[in-house]
């Protein structure tokens, strides 16, 4: 049995689908676009849920690009598996499904009727194991031709607010279920009487930048404040002028280190500048690519830091162009994170916002991961377990989106390595939580 569902689908669309379903399996395809099954498709997820035993199955594809003459041309769309962290809604699952129909019956069955949008998604954290297929089972027409970079702010438009408020409920309940929901948390206690040499330090890593980090750093040189504070840039052996123009800056509040070890990526050269003992008690973000919207940026984060206790806060920025001219979405705000569930809906959202600043203290006692993507989200994760993050809602700085960025246009290679690492730090995080509410 074969039915067709949309992305977005009511649990009444389910439940009027479980009166009608025959067979112990059955299929979806699910969204509008055009499927081409290969050869035996139905019968290889059917074979592999069988043996596996499996409550959902799912396959790689071919997408179909079709060019304004008319032709077509077939490209692999390999997938990834499905960890217990994989929590974020818009996890790519194809769309071609085989689902075990007791398992679906079941699940259905104790599923808030009330939801418009998310059931499918409800259906699936209810499920219990899913098999990925690593064969190309069928072809999909291609309706979203945009680049990764364009991709990646869909969650925080405006526009879809209440889907994802319907997400974050269905996501919350599930945490609940499974025993790794945290109430409400608390400020920081006081970790540390150590002196540090100034209030702050703006933290920026940089590898061949020369086109953007002058600005970034003249930017951070520029604040305003009633606190004193540095700027490290850790420059990780750049070899296009990038190291030469930070010499030629006459700061003495400019800090320019070069990491003695070659391995290093984004986090580690955040642990270094953190780690360094001229690193002020708060660390505060600044992207090489980027600039502060204003002289008092970093006196808005620390004023946040003092009236809240906080472990980290996290400001919004406004989406620009090379020169500073707004760009779609414009303001990244991040109106999902609430003081209530901000830190259970941050398993369900891919990041959390920026920029991103530190208690120091804190930070030196979790340390980054040393890659160079995810980076502050495994820290973000691991603070708001026991932590409160606060937030500043007004744009701090300007993310200057050019062709040097690093996530402009990612193959589905490198998109799926990304949500792999990410799903991972996710999976981790959740036995974590699971683990401190049974002790």
């Amino acid at each position: 049995m074969t039915v067709n569902l949309p992305f977005l689908t009511s649990a009444k669309a389910l439940s009027d689908l479980a009166a009608t379903i025959e067979g112990d399996y059955f299929i979806a395809y699910i969204g509008n676009n055009s499927i081409v099954p290969g050869q035996n498709m139905e019968q290889r997820l059917t074979q592999v849920a069988l043996w596996s035993g499996a409550d959902m199955v799912y396959a790689d594809h071919y997408d179909l690009h079709v060019a304004e003459d008319g032709s077509t041309k077939r490209v692999a769309h390999p997938l990834i598996d499905c960890q217990d962290g994989a929590l974020r809604d818009d996890f790519d699952f194809g769309q071609v499904v085989l689902y075990r129909t007791e398992a679906f019956l079941e699940a259905v069955a104790k599923m808030d009727q009330s939801l418009v949008w998310g059931a499918l998604y409800d259906l699936r954290l209810r499920l219990g194991k899913k098999v990925r297929v690593n064969e190309y089972l069928y072809s999909s027409t291609v309706s979203d031709m945009r680049a990764s970079g364009e991709k990646q702010f869909d969650y925080v438009n405006p526009r879809n607010r209440e889907v994802q408020i319907e997400m974050e409920k269905i996501c919350t309940e599930h945490l609940r279920r499974i025993g790794a929901w945290l109430p409400e948390r608390e400020g920081v206690p006081a970790l540390s009487d150590a002196d540090f040499p100034c209030e702050a330090s703006v933290i920026i890593p940089v590898f061949n930048r020369v086109r953007t980090v002058a600005d970034a750093v003249r930017s951070a040189l520029s604040q305003t404040t009633d606190f004193q504070y540095n700027v490290i840039v850790v420059d990780n052996h750049s070899t296009d002028g990038t190291t030469e123009l930070l010499d030629a800056i006459d700061d003495p509040r400019l800090v320019h280190v070069i990491p003695q070890r070659n391995d290093l990526g984004i986090g580690g050269c955040w642990n270094l500048g953190v780690d360094d003992p001229r690193c002020g008690r708060y660390a505060v973000q600044l992207d090489s690519d980027d600039v502060y919207s204003g002289p008092d940026t970093l006196q808005k984060v620390i004023d946040k830091f003092r009236e809240e206790k906080a472990a980290m806060v996290i400001g919004s920025y406004l989406m620009t162009d090379f020169n500073m001219d707004t760009i779609p979405p414009g303001i990244i705000d991040h109106k999902e994170w609430t003081a209530e569930n901000g830190h259970n809906n941050a398993l369900r959202i891919n990041g959390l916002g920026a920029p991103r600043a530190f208690d120091v203290a804190l930070l030196r006692t979790i340390g980054f991961p040393n890659v160079s993507y995810g980076e502050d989200y495994a820290v973000g994760l691991r603070l708001c377990r026991e932590y409160r993050i606060s937030r500043v809602w007004e744009p701090l700085y300007c993310c200057r989106r050019w062709e040097g960025n690093s996530d402009a246009a990612l193959s589905i290679e490198k998109v799926n390595a990304n949500n792999v690492y990410k799903d991972r730090i996710r999976t981790w995080e959740l036995e974590a939580r699971i683990a401190m509410n049974k002790a």
